[in-house]
Formats: C-alpha cells, structure tokens, sequence
C-alpha cells in the first residue's frame, strides 16, 4: 500500500512470458448455469454458439460446462499461479460472455493494480545519468556572451 491507499507495483511479467514462447495463463474455465432459470439463458446460447470455438482457438484452456440448479450462473476461471476470479454472468447475451471469456484468458491472473512507472529494472547504473557535458570542464558549459 501505498500513502495514496491503493496499493501499486513495479511493471513485471508472469515468469518472463513471451520473452520465449508466449504461455496462456488461463489455465481452467468453469461455465456454471442452471438448465431452466431465465437468468441462464444467454449463457445457453452460448454454450450451444460459441463454447466451441472458444474452446477451438485456446487449446491449452480447459472449458468445463457444468449445468447445476444454481440461482446465478457464473464464470470459475483458474490461473496458473492459483488465482481464482469469479465473474457473475446473470441476463448476459451470448456476445458479452464471449468478450468476457476473451478478457480473462488475455489476463494473467495477477489484481489489477496501479503500475507505479513503465520501467523498472533491479539492477540500477551506478555511473548516473549521461549527457553530452558530463566528462567536459565546467568552463566549457557555459559560452560569456559579450555585447559590443
């Protein structure tokens, strides 16, 4: 935490992804809903519409659908460093859980949090900054105008 109150961190990658290949962090999806509540419906549809092609283009995600008389269908998805988000996907269309499913595998599992500067680096130069003065005399800095 920081004196703001909202707590921040360094910009870092999950174990240097996509330095090598790229790892998808979303690691299992479960669709939970209920066969006859009116609440479900667009996750029906989506289950009959586009589940298998979601399933299609993320081969290393697991998608498990698992209708349960529950009173709001949600989203279980589990990430590889053992987060879990749940995402309630009451009176959704077919169309917003499909962007929703897309957000959670593009994102790592990590809380979203505020980034404190682009660049980061553990390793600081202990030389200093550089710039074109730095090794010249302080006489040679500044040019005396004269006014004639």
């Amino acid at each position: 935490m920081t004196s703001r109150g909202t707590p921040s961190r360094f910009l870092r990658s999950v174990l240097q992804n996509g330095v090598g290949r790229y790892v998808c962090q979303l690691k299992r999806v479960s669709i939970i809903f209920s066969k006859k509540a009116s609440s479900s419906l667009g996750v029906r549809d989506f289950i009959e519409e586009g589940v298998v092609d979601y399933a299609n283009k993320n081969p290393g995600t697991v998608v498990y659908v698992s209708p349960q008389p529950c009173g709001t269908p949600k989203i279980v998805a589990e990430y590889l460093n053992g987060n879990v988000r749940e995402e309630i996907i009451a009176s959704k269309t077919s169309q917003q859980i499909s962007e929703l499913l897309t957000k959670l595998t593009s994102q790592s599992g990590l809380d979203i949090i505020r980034i404190r500067k682009p660049i980061h680096t553990d390793s600081p130069s202990i030389q200093g900054l550089w710039h074109p003065f730095t090794n010249r005399p302080p006489s040679n800095r500044v040019k005396k105008q004269t006014n004639k």
